[in-house]
């Protein structure tokens, strides 16, 4: 009765994990309906290449621009406070976009 009881609860977890998944998945469609004048993108550059724009991080909290501003400006100052650090972390409004774009 020990081994079908562990079996039932791991296949208990595993339907779990699906549902949950699926409504974390179904929340996400939220996240982009926040205005892009309220996101901030934080990038960096290359050692091997300073014009690059390398994707790190987006805040895009539904608490607004000030909040998201004010957490990228934080971890790009904690990125570029690691000792060794050879490149450049900036924050810019809106999504990400390649420098083409």
């Amino acid at each position: 009765m020990g081994l079908a009881f562990v079996l039932w609860d791991q296949g208990l977890m595993r339907v779990l994990a699906i549902v949950l998944t699926g409504l974390l998945g179904a929340g996400c469609s939220d996240i982009l309906a926040v205005g892009n004048g309220e996101v901030f993108t934080l990038y960096r550059n290359s050692v091997l290449d300073n014009t690059m724009r390398i994707h790190v991080a987006s805040f895009d909290a539904e608490a607004g621009k000030e909040y998201n501003s004010g957490n990228c400006a934080i971890a790009a100052d904690l990125f570029q406070r690691q000792s060794g650090v050879k490149t450049r972390f900036w924050c810019e409004a809106g999504r990400y976009r390649s420098i083409d774009n």
